[in-house]
C-alpha cells in the first residue's frame, strides 16, 4: 500500500477540519504506580563492573553485540540498536563508580505519552513498558520524549524497530509468581530479567517496587555515610521510576537527570492540547501511515527471511 501525496494532503485537511471544528481532548490524569509494579534496584557500592549483566542481556534477547572495527571485540559504549543494558564507569580523579544504564520503566512514561499509535504501552499490573512493532511508524518521538535518552532505533536494519529494555518480559511465563528471596521478590530462574539473575554481587535485584524501596531504605539506615545521599533515586523523580538507584557518588554525575516530582508527560500533554487540540490532525495522518508501514514491514520481513 502506497500513500500518495494527494491522499496524505486529504488526510491532513480532514484532520485539521476536525480540530478546527472544536474537537478537543482533555489532558489525562498522571499515572500512578500499581501496587504490583515490578522494578529493579541498582546499588553502585556493590557493582564490580564485571558486565555479566550486559552479556546475559544480549543472550536473553537474542541481540548481536556492537563490535569494534576489527569485529573481534564487543565494544558498545552506550545504548544502541543492539544494546538494551550497559555498564558505564564514572571517574572524577578521586572517586570511581560503575553505573548500570537501561530503560527506567517510568511510572508515567514520556515515551508512551509520545507514541500516538500505541506501539509503546505500559502494563497496568507489572508496569513494564513494552514495545510492539505493529503500529510503529518510525517517527522516533519516543526517543525525543525520554528524559533518560533510552529508546534507540535500528538504523542498520531493513525492518527497523525501537530497542529498549523490557525486563525480559518474554521470559516471564504466564502465571509465574515471584518467590521470596533475601527481603525482596524474584521470579524463578529463567522467568525474570537476565541481568538481575546473573549478577554475582546482587548489585542489581528485581522484585516488587514497594519491596525494593523498603530494601533500599533499610540499606541506607544500616550503613550511614556509605551513600552520597540518603535517598533513593527514582522514588519521585519524573513522577517515579521502577528502576531505583542507590549511589556513593552524586546521581547527576552518573548521568541521571535532575527531575521534579511531576510526570514527564504532564507538561507534554498540556502543550499538545494547546497547540494541536488533542493531536487530532496528526493522529489521522499517522493512522494511515501505520497501515501502510505495517503492511510494508510484513513485506520487508518476508523478503529478509527469504534471503
Amino acid at each position: 500500500m502506497k500513500l500518495s501525496r494527494r491522499s496524505a494532503l486529504k488526510l491532513i485537511s480532514a484532520g485539521t477540519a476536525m480540530a478546527a471544528g472544536g474537537t478537543t481532548v482533555m489532558a489525562r490524569e498522571p499515572r500512578t504506580v500499581s501496587p504490583d509494579a515490578m522494578g529493579m534496584l541498582y546499588d553502585t557500592t556493590r557493582c564490580i563492573g564485571c558486565k555479566a549483566c550486559v552479556t546475559a542481556c544480549y543472550q536473553a534477547n537474542d541481540l548481536e553485540p556492537t563490535r569494534d572495527a576489527d569485529g573481534l571485540h564487543q565494544a558498545p559504549t552506550d545504548l544502541d540498536g543492539h544494546t538494551k543494558n550497559i555498564i558505564k564507569l564514572y571517574a572524577d580523579g578521586t572517586r570511581t563508580s560503575f553505573f548500570k544504564y537501561q530503560c527506567m520503566h517510568c511510572v508515567d512514561p514520556a515515551c508512551v505519552g509520545a507514541c500516538m499509535l500505541g506501539s509503546l504501552k505500559k502494563d497496568a499490573v507489572t508496569g513494564i513498558v513494552g514495545y510492539t512493532t505493529d503500529y510503529c511508524v518510525g517517527c522516533r518521538y519516543c526517543q525525543l520524549a525520554c528524559p533518560f535518552n533510552v529508546a534507540k532505533f535500528e538504523f542498520d536494519s531493513p525492518v527497523p524497530k525501537i530497542v529498549k529494555c523490557e525486563y525480559c518480559r518474554h521470559r516471564q511465563a504466564e502465571g509465574a509468581t515471584p518467590t521470596a528471596s533475601g527481603g525482596f521478590s524474584r521470579y524463578p530462574k529463567g522467568m525474570g530479567p537476565a541481568c538481575a539473575e546473573v549478577c554475582p554481587r546482587g548489585a542489581v535485584i528485581y522484585g516488587k517496587r514497594t519491596e525494593l524501596l523498603a530494601e533500599a531504605r533499610q540499606r541506607i539506615a544500616q550503613q550511614p555515610g556509605l551513600y552520597f545521599e540518603d535517598r533513593v533515586y527514582g522514588e519521585t523523580e519524573g513522577g517515579g521510576t521502577q528502576v531505583l538507584y542507590l549511589s556513593h557518588v552524586p546521581f547527576q554525575r552518573l548521568g541521571l537527570p535532575r527531575l521534579s516530582g511531576d510526570g514527564i508527560p504532564k507538561t507534554a500533554y498540556q502543550i499538545q492540547e494547546g497547540l494541536y487540540r488533542g493531536m487530532v490532525a496528526p493522529v489521522v495522518l499517522y493512522g494511515a501511515l501505520a497501515v501502510a508501514i505495517a503492511r510494508n514491514r510484513k513485506t520487508g520481513a518476508s523478503e529478509e527471511a527469504q534471503r
